[in-house]
């Protein structure tokens, strides 16, 4: 899979005319997309089903269709698949504009099946959607997020000032669905890693251990430790490198040792530590070893 990284400079100023966008949804993300669009000077319009979002963006529009005929992009950002669905059909939706030459860019993150109802819609329409998991919601205002992008390059290239004009940096997974497989793929990561802390945090409480301490400590060391995608970004490969792979047998001897004093301790407090547990039994190839691990992209 090739994928494409754009660190912008000066984003959404490419040649050309300037791109109208619209964001429907201004909560977290699509508030901080609205905002880092409008001192970017392409924000034409936003929508949302609350009346009352302050006075630091523009007038909400009365309708999808209102945005729509205002824009050249439109920008998704509502929690659910229905809801996008909502917006998007019937008498005063997104695409009873007529416009075909719009692009609708989806920020929810749905389920596969969910992206295909939508995208038959769109279809439909004869509009062009493109997917786009985001990540960093949390910055969202201040341009920090990145974009996971699954779409043809002819309409990427269309939407990218946009793009840019709210991510730090945009990555072109590949063709359409893409985008979203890949924030999928991303929140297992993540979500794998809530319950590594939970079950730290139980343990923690359990001992006695000064939580607020604890977590300062492992603030304090976060840039010095591994994160969760390691083995699969590294090029070396354990199965034709015998330096890598020593590396990896060693690093698993240290996990299992760790892993079993943790459990060891659970017994002790009477806790389920189930992920641990899962560590122990996931063997080597938690580590990369016996399969072999994703080169990093070349264009990464």
């Amino acid at each position: 899979m090739n994928i494409e990284l754009s660190h912008p400079e000066d984003k959404g100023s490419r040649g050309g005319d300037t791109v109208r966008a619209g964001v429907i949804g201004i909560g977290q993300v699509g508030r901080g997309v609205a905002l880092c669009l409008q001192r970017k000077g392409l924000l034409s319009a936003i929508y949302d089903v609350r009346d009352n979002l302050g006075d630091d963006l523009p007038p909400i529009e009365q309708s999808p269709i209102e945005l729509a005929r205002k824009c050249d992009v439109v920008l998704i950002a509502v929690v659910t698949a229905d809801q996008a669905i909502d917006v998007l059909r019937g008498p005063n939706g997104v695409l009873a504009a007529g416009n075909k030459d719009q692009i609708i860019v989806l920020l929810a993150t749905v389920a596969l099946s969910d992206l295909e109802r939508i995208r038959a819609v769109t279809d439909a329409a004869g509009v062009t959607l493109i997917d786009c998991g985001v990540m960093g919601a949390a910055r969202s205002a201040d341009h920090g997020m990145v974009c996971l992008v699954g779409a043809d390059q002819e309409p990427l290239d269309r939407v990218r000032p946009v793009l840019e004009g709210f991510a730090r940096y945009v990555a072109h997974m590949g063709g359409p669905g893409a985008g979203m497989t890949a924030k999928i793929v991303r929140n297992v990561a993540a979500v794998g890693c809530l319950r590594a802390g939970y079950e730290a945090a139980q343990l923690a409480k359990a001992t006695g251990t000064d939580l607020p301490r604890l977590i300062q400590a492992i603030d304090d060391t976060a840039d010095a430790n591994v994160g969760p995608m390691i083995f699969w970004s590294r090029e070396q490969d354990p199965a034709t490198d015998p330096a890598e792979a020593s590396l990896r047998e060693n690093l698993w001897g240290m996990i299992v040792k760790d892993a079993q004093a943790a459990l060891e301790l659970a017994d002790v407090t009477h806790m389920d530590l189930s992920l641990i547990k899962l560590v122990c039994d996931s063997g080597e190839e938690l580590v990369g070893l016996g399969q072999a691990a994703s080169p990093k992209s070349k264009d990464a």
